[in-house]
């Protein structure tokens, strides 16, 4: 079922979609009509996606649900790190081999341990189909060569999403009380997720996408921020299904 939720989810992203489309209008290049429509289809999407609009109406609603956290934590206190995604770079330290989502994710959890006095970092996230380390000890040695104390941070290798690293997190915390940090745009979701598993969070967002901008400036940052945004969409479609 992991599975079939990636392929399904990433075959509906704007990109390849749009690919779809277009080769839909060539496989049925002898009925113009419906040729046309795909076409148009296509380009549409492109042109509603890559613009401002789409980073208003899709992107910036998800985004301002939860401002930024600079609240100071007292006593014993859990921020943890939601995965991202790193690479094995030959040479490369951990903090090169992150992503530049995870290193902004990474970043707002030092921050957050800063906030309090006696705080362990959990960082999570699995080794994948094409890295070969598990990325939560990419992201552990990225935050001692950050300046971490090794012995503050726990790592949680085993979760492939959001729902199992809500679920490994009770699994070895209980119902502590956590600092939650991932992307601005994902926040919404994780919330809703770890609140589901009787987990009691605070949102520490950061990776924020949405800028202000002219409406008639295409670009393909804010095609990769509408794209995120959609993938959220559809994970909390997932998720409101699995739940019902």
């Amino acid at each position: 079922m992991f599975w079939v939720k990636k392929v399904v989810s990433q075959a509906i992203m704007p990109i390849p979609f749009i690919l779809l489309l277009l080769l839909l209008s060539f496989l049925v290049w002898r009925k113009p009509r419906l040729a046309k429509w795909a076409i148009g289809g296509a380009f549409t999407l492109l042109l509603v996606l890559s613009s401002q609009l789409s980073v208003d109406y899709l992107v910036k609603p998800l985004e301002t649900q939860y401002p930024i956290n600079s609240t100071p934590i007292a006593g014993t206190c859990v921020v943890m790190v939601l995965g991202s995604a790193h690479s094995d770079i030959q040479g490369a330290t951990a903090v090169q081999s992150l992503s530049a989502v995870a290193l902004a994710r990474l970043t707002e959890g030092l921050r957050q341990l800063q906030l309090g006095q006696d705080c362990t970092l959990v960082v999570s996230g699995w080794e994948g189909e094409l890295t070969q380390r598990p990325h939560a000890e990419v992201m552990a040695k990225a935050a001692v060569e950050l300046g971490v104390d090794a012995t503050r941070i726990v790592q949680l290798p085993l979760p492939r999403d959001t729902i199992e690293e809500a679920h490994y997190f009770k699994e070895h915390f209980g119902n502590q009380a956590v600092r939650l940090v991932t992307s601005a745009s994902h926040m919404p979701r994780s919330m809703a997720i770890f609140s589901g598993q009787g987990l009691t969070a605070s949102a520490a967002p950061t990776d924020f996408r949405a800028r202000d901008g002219f409406y008639w400036r295409l670009t393909a940052d804010n095609l990769l921020a509408s794209q995120r945004a959609i993938h959220e969409y559809i994970g909390r479609l997932w998720l409101w299904i699995k739940q019902e």
